[in-house]
């Protein structure tokens, strides 16, 4: 696999999932299923050094930036490039960015490119697919990975088969393009055998694509050229330059090339593929009882049947229900017909349009120092858990309308409050009186908690002014 560059595309919002996938903490980075490792880990897994990849390229947007960081850590992987998107552009400038990025260093370079968040569960027959596109590829085409439909899908785009490519060991040409066809057509396709399901993934040759996008999107490309050529490095990411990112149109890479060239070519595989994009697709995943049902967390089934059941705290109970989707989070539950699971989406729009906070966060807010998490609000206090990793630091920051108490529950803490620094320890506290500027980090090797109680006339979050930040954040996010 010499020349074959691994992109991971790790932007999306996965609101199909919602309430687990949240804007700021998407599906990529939870663990469904009770499995052991999240989407993006088991992503990462897979590109093993030892297999002929090359260090990974990761393109996500800067929200995530450090969860993305930490799933490298966790999977003891350091990244080509970690190139942060200013906006989204969707699939098409993504891809760019990647396909300019390897030319730097091959210019004979293959792109491998994945979704962050797909399963394959089979990893042996995977890497054999990718050597044998690899080789296709490597001639001077674009190659997608079909999958063969094992029923009538509405959610997934179809390939259409062409004549097999001579010489080449199972890929054949593309001669059409549906994007998520209603049930009729759906299956109908199904029946006819000459239609796959397109499951996102490609195996490009990098000089090629970038010929294609030029004859037929080359506003992408020209947006893309200026956004790295203006690029910079920060904390060891690459931040795009956002203006002349934002310039390019937001559109797929099927739209803007794969669909238009003579280049492409399709190789069925046979991996184990799931995209993982909605409930429905979990509980087909997952391992069922002899009533087809999943549970993960407290829970009491009578009668039941078909049923998917997750629960972070509470106890769910159900009785003479069958094909439910019901998914229990701290601030949101979700109850829905398996078979509708398709629909979720359109809660998340509505969540959105009447302002509510549910579809962007948890009551858990992951931070590059560790996380916060809401425990109790009332009109005049707010209690937080806060969980602070060794070596982490807040923020250098002030409120004008609120007081806050803090209490150590675990570990030790290094709290300064103007000029003075002090160590606090376990069953210690600490009064900051509003207008004080203060600052928390763990000094330690153990994970710091404590909880955190606010007083005052108001608590937003927007009652911070900070100082100094050491993970460079922007001012909205940084606490």
């Amino acid at each position: 696999m010499s020349g074959l560059f691994p992109v991971i595309l790790s932007g999306g919002s996965g609101t199909r999932l919602w309430p687990l996938s949240r804007a700021m903490f998407p599906k990529q980075f939870i663990r469904f299923n009770r499995q052991s490792e999240n989407l993006l880990g088991q992503t990462l897994r897979r590109l093993k050094p030892e297999a002929g990849f090359a260090a990974p390229t990761l393109l996500c947007n800067a929200d995530h930036r450090f969860l993305v960081k930490e799933c490298l850590e966790r999977a003891h992987m350091t990244a080509r490039a970690l190139i942060l998107e200013p906006v989204s552009r969707n699939t098409a400038a993504a891809v760019t960015i990647a396909a300019l990025s390897a030319l730097q260093d091959d210019p004979s370079a293959v792109l491998l490119v994945m979704p962050s968040d797909h399963v394959i569960g089979d990893e042996a027959r995977f890497l054999a697919a990718v050597q044998r596109a690899g080789a296709v590829a490597a001639t001077g085409r674009l190659v997608l990975f079909g999958i063969e439909p094992s029923h009538a899908h509405t959610g997934y785009g179809y390939i259409k088969r062409g004549k097999p490519l001579a010489g080449v060991d199972g890929a054949c040409s593309v001669t059409a393009f549906t994007e998520k066809p209603d049930a009729d057509t759906a299956r109908l396709y199904v029946d006819d055998g000459h239609y796959y399901w397109n499951s996102g993934i490609f195996v490009l040759h990098a000089r090629t694509f970038l010929d294609e996008l030029g004859a037929y999107a080359p506003d992408v490309l020209a947006a893309a050229e200026a956004a790295l050529r203006n690029a910079t490095t920060d904390l060891g990411f690459l931040r795009l330059e956002r203006d002349a990112f934002a310039a390019a149109p937001s559109i797929s890479i099927d739209y803007a090339v794969l669909e238009k060239t003579d280049k492409a070519a399709m190789l069925p595989v046979d991996i184990g593929w799931n995209d993982v994009g909605s409930w429905s697709s979990l509980w087909e995943l997952a391992p069922r009882d002899a009533h087809g049902n999943y549970t993960d967390g407290q829970a009491i089934l009578e009668d039941t049947s078909g049923c998917y059941v997750h629960s972070d705290t509470s106890l769910v109970a159900t009785l003479g229900v069958e094909n439910l989707v019901i998914v229990d989070t701290p601030d949101a539950l979700l109850v829905a017909d398996r078979s509708r699971a398709q629909e979720v989406t359109r809660l998340v729009g509505h969540l959105r349009e009447r302002g509510r906070k549910e579809h962007e966060q948890h009551l858990r807010n992951y931070r590059p120092w560790g996380y916060f998490e809401t425990l109790s609000i009332g009109a005049r206090f707010q209690v937080k858990l806060l969980h602070v990793n060794p070596g982490g630091m807040l923020s250098l920051q002030m409120h004008h309308h609120r007081s806050e108490h803090w209490v150590v529950v675990h570990g030790t803490a290094k709290v300064t409050v103007g000029d003075t620094e002090k160590l606090v320890r376990e069953n210690e506290s600490v009064y900051i009186v509003a207008t004080q500027w203060h600052r928390l980090e763990n000094p330690g090797r153990v994970p710091l908690q404590l909880i955190e109680v606010q007083i005052g006339s108001y608590l937003g979050e927007d009652d911070i002014l900070r100082a100094g930040d050491v993970y460079h954040r922007s001012p909205e996010e940084t606490r």
